[in-house]
């Protein structure tokens, strides 16, 4: 269980590692294209339909007049063209979202290691207990409760696993006994 979970741990911390390493080597040189952009969208104007133009400039640069490329409509209509579009300058940390899905994706992989792990485990370390048979009628519960059973007391231990079927134990001692309630309930009433 240990080794599972420390080559789990140990792949996430390899990943995270590479990706700060890259983001060190893309920040010390200039600004990735595909994370800024200037956004115009321009409405309707009089016979033209709007539109929404996009375009990788700087800050400075951001409005109609360096975004809006061809130009919809005549020279002397540019000025009120341009007044009507609304222009935003957008910047994104691709990094910041590549490293958000990488740590995403390990705790994902880790929680599906861990979840492969109790599959092939727990047929292991289960117990077979021929006491425990769901019911089926009024005879088998009567015959189940003839059979002597251990004391759990004495029997469980303290670790995690054994409390665990300890209380799974009880809580299908107590299904049991509602299955029987509800049935006798149900016999009496018919």
């Amino acid at each position: 269980m240990l080794s599972s979970r420390g080559g789990s741990w140990m792949f996430a911390a390899a990943a995270v590692v590479t990706v700060f390493l890259l983001d060190a080597v893309v920040f010390t040189q200039a600004k990735s294209f595909e994370d800024v952009r200037c956004k115009c969208i321009c409405p309707p104007y009089r016979n033209i339909t709007g539109h929404i133009y996009n375009r990788n400039v700087s800050q400075k640069d951001c409005n109609c007049l360096h975004v809006v490329e061809p130009m919809p409509v005549p020279g002397h209509d540019v000025e009120a063209y341009c007044l009507l579009c609304e222009c935003k300058y957008e910047e994104r940390s691709s990094n910041t979202i590549k490293v958000t899905i990488i740590i995403y994706l390990s705790v994902v992989g880790a929680l599906l290691l861990y979840m492969l792990f109790l599959l092939l485990v727990d047929p292991l370390i289960r117990k077979h207990d021929p006491y425990t048979q769901p019911l089926h009628n009024e005879e088998d519960s009567e015959v189940q409760e003839m059979r002597p059973q251990a004391d759990n007391s004495q029997a469980r231990g303290n670790t995690v696993l054994e409390r665990v079927e300890g209380a799974q134990q009880r809580w299908k001692k107590q299904v049991q006994e509602q299955r029987k309630t509800v049935f006798d309930r149900h016999k009496m009433l018919s």
